[in-house]
């Protein structure tokens, strides 16, 4: 019995160790699935540890999720790779100084992104994930995707397409009996691609915010060009919200002839006389820009939406008469039609260009003026540093009927600091309602300004917060300034600053239009001045107003 009862006891002393075991087992292999988790987060997100023959992070959402995971965690050791922490590190710091607006996107995709981090693929909207996806173990790829496509995200000096020739050989395939000196390349097509953007709200940002010592290069400001993308300005104009716009400034700038003048060598030639007949009548007048590019528009003050035939238009071009049918551009196409013409007897304009600054000097603007004014005198010097041709520079303010001065200017000077030096001198004052001299200022800018017509380029900057007077002289000044304007190829590019309503939206875009502008609109993320409306535009970035003044000046200058 004795024997039995030591015998008994042993077997369930054996029987407890091995539940203690079992028990002790379970523990410690939920204590290495937590050490396996935290190891497999360092590794998923490394791309170089994975064996070979493998692929490399497939899923990087999930990697980048674990790296997410592993951060928040006390006993993360990063340590395993130092470098790849740098990296990510400095990939951080380049998307926090993208300050992009809207749908732009790092890696060049447009939509919304998905919850959480997307993988590297290419099927759609992933947004600032996207590119750290593929950084954190996409394909190779996925990883070159925002190197590839960063052009067509931004835009930058280079995301402006120029309306280029095609190849040479095309060209001379074209090309009538060469004893002609001006002549249309009638059977090219020197349309240009432009991706059309569609509607973008722009996302809160982090503002920039200064110490008001500093005042020059704060303001913030976007940019948005409805000639390079003709689509969008065609359906926004379809769009009710917009279309009343035209009638109400009677500016419809919605059919042109767009015209590509090149010399004998297929070298872009500027300042070259363009004029559009409609069979015996002047239709517009114009001037070829620096890129050799000349918009000439049809009923641009007439809503006249009867049919017009490509053969009634013709051209002078340089003085000669250009025969052939033109390609016109009108609402139904989704990109300009160029028709390119050959003057082989082109003259070459002198290497300067004259840039002028319009400013309006009333009340509403002593939010922003002190920062603008500094803008402006770093822009003048930076852009004449920059520029690799001589730039002559004025200034005219405005203000409205009834204060102290209607329109005050400096004419055009070589002389930098002049212009420097009377901008700094000028205050914000007057006004009193909401809308101011517009009209009176654009007149001035061509009366007092002593344009040189022999020059390279001509470019207004037309700083305003506020429209023109609405009534029917002044919107008649309006049309005559505006006709003028593109008559002696001075582009108008408006920079809309605080204030500005969606009728002044779209006076001032019309306005850019009718002289191959452009339209710049200051944005909320500098912080100074009051709010600004979200621009009716597709993706753009948001620039620092100076430089994207400066990159705006050796773009159309040089």
């Amino acid at each position: 019995m004795k024997n039995k009862f030591y015998l008994t006891a042993v077997i369930a002393c054996a029987l407890m160790c091995a539940n203690c075991s079992e028990e002790n087992k379970k523990e410690t292999t939920k204590t290495e699935n937590v050490h396996e988790t935290e190891t497999e987060i360092v590794m998923t997100t490394t791309p170089d540890i994975h064996p070979k023959g493998e692929p490399k992070a497939s899923e990087t959402s999930r990697g980048t999720l674990k790296l997410l995971a592993a951060a928040s965690s006390k006993n993360m050791d990063y340590s395993v790779n130092k470098k790849f922490v740098k990296d990510i590190d400095k990939v951080l710091k380049d998307v926090s100084g993208l300050r992009s607006t809207g749908k732009t996107v790092l890696g060049g995709r447009r939509g919304r992104a998905a919850s959480g981090f997307n993988d590297g693929s290419t099927d759609g909207s992933a947004g600032i994930s996207d590119g750290l996806g593929s950084l954190l173990g996409g394909s190779a790829v996925a990883a070159s995707a925002p190197k590839t496509h960063a052009k067509r995200s931004f835009t930058s000096e280079k995301s402006t397409p120029r309306l280029l020739l095609s190849k040479s050989a095309s060209l001379k395939k074209s090309v009538p009996a060469a004893s002609h000196d001006v002549y249309l390349v009638s059977d090219s097509d020197e349309s240009e691609s432009w991706d059309d953007d569609e509607s973008a709200s722009r996302k809160e940002k982090k503002k920039y915010r200064h110490s008001n010592d500093q005042k020059s290069g704060l303001l913030t400001a976007g940019e948005w060009n409805d000639l390079e993308h003709w689509s969008f300005w065609t359906e926004l104009l379809n769009d009710n919200n917009y279309y009343d716009k035209l009638d109400y400034w009677k500016f419809f700038p919605k059919k042109l002839v767009a015209v590509k003048v090149v010399d004998g060598n297929n070298v872009d030639v500027p300042n070259v006389p363009v004029i559009l007949l409609n069979g015996k009548k002047v239709e517009f007048v114009t001037k070829t820009d620096n890129a050799g590019n000349a918009y000439c528009w049809i009923n641009l003050f007439d809503n006249n939406n009867q049919y017009s035939r490509p053969k009634d238009f013709w051209l002078i071009v340089d003085g000669v008469e250009i025969n052939g049918n033109l390609k016109i551009t009108g609402k139904n196409d989704r990109k300009l039609n160029m028709n390119t013409v050959v003057d082989k007897t082109a003259k070459i304009p002198k290497a300067m260009a004259d840039i002028a600054f319009i400013v309006d000097a009333t009340g509403s603007m002593s939010d922003e003026i002190n920062f603008l004014k500094s803008d402006l005198s770093y822009i003048i010097e930076r852009a004449r540093f920059e520029s690799n041709i001589e730039l002559r520079t004025a200034a005219l303010f405005y203000r409205d009927k009834g204060d102290i001065y209607l329109t005050r200017h400096d004419d055009f000077t070589d002389d930098v600091s002049q212009t420097q030096e009377y901008v700094s001198k000028q205050k914000a004052n007057g006004g009193g309602d909401y809308p101011e001299a517009v009209h009176s200022a654009l007149e001035a800018s061509l009366r007092n300004l002593s344009w040189d017509e022999s020059a390279r380029a001509r470019v207004a900057f037309l700083i305003l917060d506020a429209p023109a007077h609405y009534e029917d002289e002044v919107i008649k000044s309006l049309q005559e300034s505006i006709s003028l304007y593109a008559k002696r190829g001075i582009k108008l590019i408006p920079v809309a600053a605080s204030g500005v309503d969606k009728h002044t939206e779209f006076m001032l875009r019309f306005f850019d239009l009718a002289t191959g502008g452009t339209y710049v609109f200051l944005t909320d993320d500098s912080g100074i001045g009051n709010s600004h409306i979200k621009a009716s535009v597709g993706n753009y970035k948001v620039e620092r107003l100076a430089d994207l003044m400066i990159r705006l000046i050796k773009k159309n200058v040089e």
